[in-house]
């Protein structure tokens, strides 16, 4: 039975009204600021900018974000939330649910968003305004290690797999280990040894080095077509993400 009366239920429900107009207007705001970005470069996005396009007041714009870096904090984590449930849909839908084929879709996508989104993947990973750096407990901090867990998930298929080729122990540089005991630590239940995510690093900084690249335009001194190159450092990171079960065989 329902004991709410009448009057707060027209209370709730007029609170529920008002919740969801304000976040139709942070979503309308954002898009908005990513229009700009992408038409005009980081320097356009603005709160005054941003009023302008909506027939609003600037100063009507900071009972939705306090400031300027609240503004693009949500804008980045946005960015990343979607750039990571693309990866993620690519990942799912891949023709095999093998490690090396849900990798190998997931780079794909990877590579897809990030050409077709130049400046929101530059936002995001070059960071060209002091406001989008991620701190920890920012919201696009926690929206990174979304998009980060995607490839850190895959690279735990590959370790559970038996294929991760690991290094011998007292290889690998005392530095290096504290730095990755520090990496591990975000990663939960799951702990898998230090070699394993060494491996990982280079295995992605070798993919997103691929693709910054070619995003920015660092290899057009050489290449009117990267994608065969991609092609080649893709099919080298998995059979370095497989060489044990390559020398196993």
């Amino acid at each position: 039975m329902n004991s709410e009366t009448p009057s707060v239920r027209r209370a709730r429900q007029r609170e529920e009204v008002r919740e969801r107009q304000r976040a139709e207007t942070k979503s309308e705001i954002l898009h908005h600021a990513r229009q700009l970005l992408v038409d005009e470069g980081p320097a356009a996005v603005s709160l005054r900018a941003i009023a302008r396009e909506m027939g609003m007041t600037a100063p009507g714009l900071y009972r939705y974000y306090a400031d300027h870096r609240e503004l693009v904090q949500a804008l980045t984590a946005s960015l990343y939330d979607e750039l990571a449930a693309a990866l993620e849909h690519s990942r799912d839908q891949a023709p095999e649910q093998s490690p090396r084929a849900r990798f190998t879709a997931t780079a794909h996508a990877l590579r897809t968003w990030a050409l077709s989104h130049k400046p929101e993947f530059a936002l995001i990973f070059s960071k060209p305004m002091p406001d989008a750096d991620c701190a920890p407990g920012d919201p696009c901090h926690t929206a990174s290690w979304r998009f980060g867990g995607v490839f850190v998930g895959l690279m735990l298929e590959f370790w559970r797999a038996g294929t991760l080729p690991l290094p011998k122990t007292g290889v690998l540089d005392p530095d290096w280990l504290v730095q990755l005991e520090e990496m591990r630590e975000h990663l939960g239940s799951e702990q898998p040894p230090l070699e394993a995510l060494y491996v990982f690093v280079l295995a992605w900084s070798r993919l997103y080095g691929m693709v910054s690249m070619e995003v920015f335009g660092h290899l057009d001194f050489a290449l009117t077509d990267p994608e065969p190159l991609f092609e080649h450092n893709l099919r080298d990171i998995v059979e370095l993400l497989e060489a044990d079960a390559r020398d196993n065989r």
